[in-house]
């Protein structure tokens, strides 16, 4: 009994958390997504999908002067690193990010438009409304709140 105990607490020593937090702030005129990584190893190629068309208000990309959104667009522009990004057309609700490896503590930022087509203030996203879009990686996922946050949790750092 007392190895499986000694094998449980080795097991647990050498893992820990690999956390993937993606906050969205509105702002005018542009949105910010700011993605930040809280793991105690450095992570290969990561895909994320961030989903708005989970939400119930309604949210889309409004990145052209045409198509589905209203008043003020913004194309995406990387603010803060870089990644590969998915095309994003204006109207649409999901939006896939291919990060280069990452590195514990490491932020990058975002900006973009987004509008919600469920009420009166379209051209206005607050984090409330951001509750209920889902970001993805493989396997994992995980639900914004409404404060306009989503944290997925990564397999485990081994080392």
């Amino acid at each position: 009994m007392r190895y499986l105990t000694t094998l449980a607490l080795i097991c647990a020593a050498s893992t820990s958390a690999a956390d993937l937090t993606v906050s969205f702030r509105d702002g005018a005129p542009k949105d910010r997504f700011t993605l930040s990584y809280a793991g105690s190893c450095a992570l290969e190629e990561t895909t994320v999908v961030i989903d708005l068309g989970t939400a119930p208000a309604g949210l889309i990309f409004d990145t052209t002067s045409a198509g589905a959104g209203v008043e003020v667009y913004q194309p995406l522009e990387w603010v803060q690193g870089s990644a590969k990004t998915s095309d994003v057309a204006d109207g649409d609700t999901a939006l896939t990010l291919t990060l280069a490896s990452w590195t514990p503590g490491e932020v990058r930022a975002f900006t973009i438009d987004i509008d919600d087509t469920t009420s009166n203030r379209q051209i206005t996203v607050d984090g409330s409304e951001m509750a209920g879009a889902t970001l993805r990686s493989g396997p994992h996922m995980a639900q914004f709140d409404a404060s306009g946050a989503a944290t997925l949790q990564l397999d485990p750092c081994t080392s």
